[in-house]
């Protein structure tokens, strides 16, 4: 007889006395409680159900719920499924540069409305459209032949008035007018000067001179136009004629030019300290869709009240503009240039998790399994958070967090590596226009 015969006979020898001794014991316990169950009827069982109904649902809620429970935070391993897959990224230790962005506007640094003082008639226009000015330079002369001819009458009376006095004082001298005489002779001589004077100010606003230097705008009186002492110029309109209602042109200067721009009220305290601890706020400024010149200046000034319907505050910066590129309403992009937070925890936002408890953080220990931390957010800046409550070298989950707990095992995704590299780096800037 072989081996294999001689352990299975072994085998079914020890499971037969098995068997038989666990038939006895069945047999030694029916007919122990037998009769103690035989005993038991329905009229008893349903009083004792109806004396003792709470308590017996309230038994069964309590077994429930804990079952309930147990299942929720120790799930079976059947349960549990398998691994989570997941992104992670490393908590990077580094010197954070900060650079707000913003968009905003370009304005002019002065600009002027050319608008009459006084009612007349276009005379001759000195300047073309689009045309460079300086300051002091004649753009319109009225017509002026009523107030020359008053101003030369009046100088002329005021001369004569002078002369008058002189005399006056001659004769004075030599006793023969009383001092009375001299003394309205005076006054006439400062009063007649005092017309000629206001004449002549009157004949200055026929020569309209530019306040600025700058551009000129559209012209929108040509010579013969009626302007009138008002804050709009109209021309007449029909069917051989163009209207237009405004200023007779606008004065812009182009360079240096301002952007004006916001920033959000939970960065005001950053750019303040960093006015304090330097002279200058740096900007960079893109236009339109060119998005790869910038063009390179300071800010001018950081308003003095948040605008609280957006909670944001209104910041101005001036900008060169040798090359006239950049006009009055272009949309624009900026880039302050604030200060560097030292030795800062960096990580992806898409890691933090807002939960009942405050803000946290699913932690990837050595054995693959993930531990719900606590952080604290101490600034977010164009897609990367820096906390406190990390170490440098920790790995977090950045996606696919949303069923996690604490306990589960997870399964890196193989495209990690380059996610984390694009999380940490800093955002490229536009190239500096050249000089």
């Amino acid at each position: 007889m072989s081996n294999n015969n001689v352990q299975q006979n072994k085998f079914l020898t020890k499971l037969s006395s098995i068997l038989e001794r666990l038939k006895k014991q069945a047999c030694s316990f029916i007919g122990k409680y037998l009769p103690a169950i035989k005993a038991i009827d329905f009229a008893s069982v349903k009083g004792f159900t109806l004396k003792n109904k709470w308590r017996i649902l309230a038994l069964l809620l309590v077994v429930y719920a804990g079952s309930k429970a147990f299942n929720y935070f120790f799930p079976s391993d059947a349960k549990k499924g398998g691994a989570q897959t997941v992104t992670t990224a490393l908590v990077v230790k580094k010197d954070l540069p900060i650079t707000i962005e913003s968009t905003g506007t370009i304005i002019a640094a002065s600009i002027v409305d050319i608008r009459p003082m006084i009612t007349n008639t276009v005379a001759k226009i000195h300047i073309k459209e689009g045309q460079e000015v300086k300051e002091g330079d004649l753009l319109f002369t009225l017509d002026d032949r009523n107030d020359k001819a008053n101003y030369e009458k009046l100088k002329s009376l005021a001369e004569d008035a002078q002369k008058q006095y002189l005399r006056a004082k001659e004769l004075v001298a030599k006793n023969f007018i009383s001092p009375a005489g001299l003394d309205t002779s005076l006054a006439n001589a400062r009063s007649t000067q005092a017309a000629a004077r206001s004449a002549e100010v009157q004949l200055s606003f026929d020569y309209i001179r530019s306040p600025i230097t700058g551009r000129a705008g559209i012209i929108n009186v040509f010579p013969g136009s009626l302007v009138q002492a008002s804050n709009t110029v109209v021309t007449a309109t029909n069917s051989t004629a163009t209207s237009t209602t405004g200023a007779m042109v606008t004065i812009s200067q182009l360079n240096p030019i301002n952007v004006q721009f916001i920033i959000p009220e939970k960065d005001i305290g950053l750019l303040l300290t960093d006015l304090q601890n330097r002279d200058t706020l740096k900007v960079k400024v893109t236009v339109g869709d060119n998005s790869q010149t910038s063009y390179e200046g300071k800010v001018l000034v950081i308003d003095n009240q948040v605008d609280p319907a957006i909670g944001s505050v209104r910041v101005k910066a001036q900008i060169p503009n040798d090359k006239l590129m950049l006009l009055p309403g272009q949309f624009a992009r900026i880039y302050l240039q604030s200060s560097t937070i030292t030795d800062a925890l960096i990580v992806p936002s898409q890691t933090v998790v807002l939960s009942p408890k405050g803000k946290t953080i699913y932690v990837v220990d050595k054995d693959s399994k993930v531990t719900s931390k606590p952080i604290k957010v101490i600034y977010d800046y164009q897609g990367i958070s820096v906390i406190s409550g990390l170490e440098s070298g920790e790995r977090v989950v950045v996606e696919g967090k949303q069923n996690l707990r604490t306990g589960m095992k997870i399964l890196e995704e193989k495209a990690a590596p380059k996610k984390e590299a694009e999380a940490t780096q800093e955002p490229a800037t536009p190239t500096p226009e050249k000089k």
